[in-house]
């Protein structure tokens, strides 16, 4: 009876203060672990694809490129870190009380800088569809180097702050030798889901629908100035693609937005002092975490030059001399 107590531990010899083990079934947690470990391979190759691509290549050196290389840096180690939710599958946390806050607040300060540069992206958009003739005034590569500082610098200093009490006593919270846990107050989680959550959110989709509508209303600028028959039967079916593409894009955008970060959102507001339980929050985290998984897929491989550069990192010819040159548009 004693021996099987101690296979239950997080720590056998810690019998009187370790954390239980969480028993699954043998099939699903082989499961959970394929599939995370899938995410995390796949989230950091396709991250550091981006990365090596925008970096390399001197044609991609423009600001839009400029924001999915900061997306790409923040996504590519938000899918390292789920190398930790690999370990949690069985509910323990074997890697002491300081790396738990320090994984704690990286995580969050890496999915804000995600979001954070979201943002930023939609509003290059914006800027480029609805004010194409000031755009290279607008967005310059300075500026754009400037908001990714501020960025990132605000998403470190915002989240140091709503997790200092967890950062001052690494592990304070802990119930029992082998978990993770940390405690946003009900302030913290309210203004951590107004800034992460609320007005991202806002500004994605007001932003994104002000694109559609001009999207929408160019095509059908375009349709009423041709005479001909034939021609204009050509342009309205290359209007309605352009208008069904447009919805698609936005569709994804924040559908998939919505899906990764609405129930992490929802558990954080949950209540007064919400305590989130690295263990039992596995799914909802992984969850969060999957958007990182995403945004190679709808803001880089929908790109034709993604593809090709790809391509020739694979192929090792990237390493050929003058490589930087290539012309990759």
């Amino acid at each position: 009876m004693t021996s099987l107590d101690e296979d239950e531990l997080c720590f056998p010899q810690l019998l009187n203060s370790s954390c239980r083990k969480v028993i699954l079934p043998y099939f699903e947690s082989l499961f959970t672990y394929i599939i995370l470990s899938f995410i995390s391979i796949v989230t950091v190759f396709l991250n550091m694809m981006v990365i090596i691509s925008i970096s390399h290549f001197k044609q991609l050196h423009t600001s839009t490129n400029l924001l999915l290389l900061s997306l790409a840096v923040s996504d590519c180690i938000v899918g390292l870190f789920i190398v930790f939710q690999i370990d949690l599958i069985d509910g323990c946390w074997f890697s002491g009380d300081i790396i738990c806050a320090v994984y704690s607040v990286l995580g969050h300060v890496m999915t804000a800088s995600s979001i954070g540069t979201m943002v930023l992206i939609s509003i290059d958009r914006y800027v480029a569809i609805c004010d194409p003739l000031h755009y290279s005034t607008k967005v310059t590569i300075k500026i754009i180097h400037v908001c990714i500082c501020l960025c990132w610098m605000f998403s470190i200093l915002v989240h140091c702050l709503f997790l200092k009490d967890n950062l001052e006593k690494p592990g304070r919270f802990n119930s029992c030798v082998g978990q993770c846990v940390i405690i946003l107050d009900f302030a913290s989680g309210l203004a951590d889901t107004i800034l992460s959550f609320i007005i991202p959110v806002t500004v994605i989709v007001v932003l994104y629908m002000r694109v559609f509508m001009v999207a929408v209303s160019q095509a059908r600028a375009m349709r009423s100035h041709v005479t001909s028959v034939t021609i204009k039967r050509s342009v309205k079916a290359t209007a309605k693609r352009s208008e069904l593409k447009a919805a698609i894009t936005l569709g994804v955008v924040v559908v998939v937005f919505l899906i990764c970060v609405c129930p992490y959102f929802s558990v954080l507001l949950s209540g007064q002092d919400s305590m989130l339980d690295a263990s039992s929050l596995a799914f909802i985290i992984c969850l969060f975490y999957l958007n990182s998984f995403l945004n190679p897929l709808i803001y880089a491989l929908f790109y034709p030059w993604f593809r090709k550069s790809i391509k020739i990192i694979v192929t090792l010819k990237i390493l050929q001399a003058d490589s930087c040159d290539t012309n990759i548009l």
